[in-house]
């Protein structure tokens, strides 16, 4: 009986596990990338993403709910964090205010950019974890000559942020968007047929279309697809890019939870302990009942 039940439920868990997978892989506007969850663990890589979180995200972004002295939790000391993170601050025991004052914000960009405490938890969703979000979000930027800021982003169509980090990864980038649609008789509102709409952009962001109708025998579904090109001109390569923008997602993820890693072994240890201690009850209770008839 009892082996049935583990059975069933490992079964459930890894179906869980596949749907998840499967889920991520198949977003609907754009694939997400998987976060090096490695990176979590990895101290080097959590304090790189927290200087390169307080030199560039600080600047718009605030992080209200993260004091600095919680950076004694990524192995910095105090006085590191004095000497080389405490730019927007005077003690170590106050958050992470942004250096940009809201009427600067307002002026700028209509709006001030939202705090990023626990941007990594609240971008979690169906398609993926947010730690996913961020780290296809960040690396996904391409030129739009039609912005303002002369980007944008295939997980986050036009969105208001500029690429901070188009010195390293490359002013240089192109993209295909291509529309599946349906044509519709304007009087009946009957389908007639299906065309397919593409939308480039050259490295330099120069818009370009083209419409194009499909056969009847096609077999196309209505949707949308982005393909975005090679990064070029970078002071990075990929995957030096790569490794940058994960030790900030990395943070980020700390940030959001900080007693994330802890929670996670403790589990382990209770998970074992529970292990070992059924071992026991188990021959205990056969002791019990071998003379029960």
């Amino acid at each position: 009986m009892i082996r049935k039940i583990l059975t069933k439920l490992a079964l459930g868990l890894a179906v869980a596990a596949g749907a998840v997978g499967g889920a991520a892989a198949a977003e609907g506007g754009y694939p997400l990338d998987f976060f090096p969850q490695n990176k979590l663990t990895e101290m080097p890589s959590l304090q790189n993403g927290a200087r390169i979180f307080v030199n560039q995200c600080l600047n718009c972004h605030s992080a209200a709910l993260m004091r600095y002295n919680r950076l004694t939790d990524i192995g910095l000391t105090e006085e590191q964090i004095r000497k080389n993170l405490l730019f927007t601050a005077d003690k170590v025991g106050e958050p992470m205010k942004t250096s940009m004052s809201p009427r600067d914000a307002k002026e700028w960009f209509g709006a001030m950019p939202p705090d990023l405490s626990v941007i990594a938890r609240a971008r979690n969703s169906q398609h993926g974890s947010g730690a996913d979000w961020l780290y296809t979000y960040l690396r996904a930027y391409y030129r739009d000559a039609t912005r303002s800021t002369g980007w944008n982003n295939a997980v986050f169509a036009n969105v208001g942020m500029p690429h901070v980090f188009w010195e390293q990864q490359g002013p240089r980038r192109g993209a295909m968007i291509e529309e599946i649609k349906e044509v519709k008789d304007e009087k009946s509102g009957k389908v007639t047929g299906m065309v397919r709409h593409v939308v480039t952009f050259s490295e330099t962001g120069v818009r370009s279309e083209k419409t194009e109708p499909l056969s009847d025998d096609a077999h196309a579904h209505t949707g949308s697809t982005i393909k975005l090109g090679r990064a070029e001109g970078g002071t990075m390569n990929a995957q030096q890019f790569d490794d940058m923008v994960g030790d900030l997602v990395a943070y980020i993820s700390f940030m959001s939870d900080p007693t994330a890693q802890v929670r996670k072994r403790m589990g382990v240890g209770v998970l074992l302990f529970l292990a070992v201690m059924f071992v026991f009850v188990w021959r205990l209770n056969a002791s019990y009942w071998k003379h029960v008839k």
